[in-house]
């Protein structure tokens, strides 16, 4: 048995040990005590949240794991000249849920990287932004708290409409040919328009933070 004393990505839990025996890796983690996030308007877990999200943003890839990047992954839902719209090499999530979240005495822990790959350092905002509306927030709203992350708060207008319009097209997708309840309500097709159609036009009219 390995003795291990660190975390895997940022935010997640620490990895104590890991055992390489038969064919399998069993890796133990630390065991964290929370309820997972509340992110409806007022809740007191908005502002670890959007820590956790800028923490998120700003850890780089590691390169030693291999993972084809979001744009690779979304290959075929975008224009292929908007490619460098979803280009980047900081540490994506890319499943933001607060069911893959813990909200700690030590802050938001995030849970289960599987879908993890590089992208660009705002993605996992951006990928917040339905989750807010889904918690009750407007678009306007959701819009608002996702420009308290920094990385988000400058990324290209343009680079984020392409974002929400892919996310919608991939979801759509994944809601046709594979069904399942939880994906639902998360087909936000006029909210992530109306997102990307918010952040689009940032440059004339920009949306206040607080």
């Amino acid at each position: 048995m390995t003795v291990i004393q660190e975390r895997p990505a940022t935010d997640a839990p620490r990895v104590l040990w890991q055992v390489d025996a038969g064919g399998w890796l069993l890796t133990g983690y630390e065991y964290l005590v929370g309820q997972h996030p509340d992110l409806s308007p007022g809740s007191p877990d908005l502002g670890p949240f959007l820590d956790a999200l800028t923490v998120m943003s700003v850890t780089p890839w590691p390169e030693q794991v291999r993972k084809k990047p979001l744009h690779i992954r979304w290959t075929g839902f975008f224009p292929d000249d908007r490619c460098p719209d979803l280009a980047g090499r900081a540490l994506v999530h890319s499943d933001v849920s607060p069911l893959n979240m813990l909200a700690t005495a030590n802050g938001i822990r995030v849970l289960d990287w599987a879908l993890a790959c590089p992208g660009p350092a705002w993605a996992d905002t951006a990928f917040a932004i339905p989750r807010f509306i889904h918690a009750g927030h407007t678009g306007e709203q959701a819009e608002a708290l996702a420009r308290a992350v920094p990385a988000y708060r400058t990324a290209e207008p343009s680079a984020v409409a392409t974002f929400a319009a892919t996310l919608c097209g991939v979801w759509e997708s994944r809601a046709a040919t594979d069904p399942a309840p939880h994906r639902a309500p998360l087909c936000f097709s006029r909210s992530c328009k109306r997102a990307a159609g918010l952040r689009a036009r940032h440059d004339c009219c920009p949306l206040s933070n607080g």
